[in-house]
């Protein structure tokens, strides 16, 4: 008799694992503003060290990446003001696909709830089940890129913390980071002129 292998259902599967990646991305970026203006208060009061171990910890801790720290290594004052410096302009870029998400619970997910009508003009209107479906359609794909955009500005973040450790970073790094600076400020500016 012949069997068919079958996954087993403790193991995880790639969309698991990518939900988790993607919520796991959502928090450590989250998180990069507040570890930031921490470190930028700590490092010059000589709590360098303070400030690194929380890098480590949301590198280790969020995103489930092993430390890649050099023993006896410790950053100085400066590469830590620096680093935070980085992490911030990355943090304000990383709020960008963060109100994407949370305009998708409110606008899409909840859209029938914080929106009382009427729904003439509305997008799938003139009914509120037809508003509250095509907002939530709409939403769906933002959403998604969304998360991929969070996902990739975690990556980018974690090569940068990288070097605290030691780790050589490649030669795009700050050029990327800077553009990714430029682009959510640009981005940023449009948004609110076309509101």
């Amino acid at each position: 008799m012949r069997t068919t292998a079958t996954a087993h259902p403790t193991i995880p599967g790639r969309p698991y694992r990518a939900a988790r990646l993607a919520g796991r991305s959502l928090a450590y970026s989250a998180a990069l503003v507040p570890v930031a203006v921490f470190a930028l208060v700590a490092a010059p009061l000589g709590r360098s060290a303070a400030a690194v171990a929380r890098w480590r910890a949301l590198r280790t801790w969020l995103l489930r990446l092993p430390s890649t720290a050099e023993p006896g290594r410790r950053p100085g004052t400066i590469a830590v003001l620096g680093h935070a410096a980085l992490s911030l302009l990355v943090g304000a870029v990383a709020l960008l696909p963060i109100g994407v998400e949370v305009l998708m619970v409110l606008r899409g997910v909840l859209y029938g709830v914080v929106e009382p009508g009427p729904y003439d003009s509305s997008w799938g209107g003139p009914t509120r089940g037809g508003a509250w479906l095509a907002h939530f359609l709409i939403g769906l794909p933002l959403a998604a890129a969304g998360l991929v955009a969070l996902i990739g500005i975690a990556a980018v973040h974690q090569r940068l913390t990288g070097r605290l450790h030691g780790e050589r970073s490649p030669f795009w790094l700050l050029p990327t980071v800077l553009l990714m600076a430029v682009a959510g400020a640009l981005l940023f500016i449009a948004w609110t002129h076309q509101i």
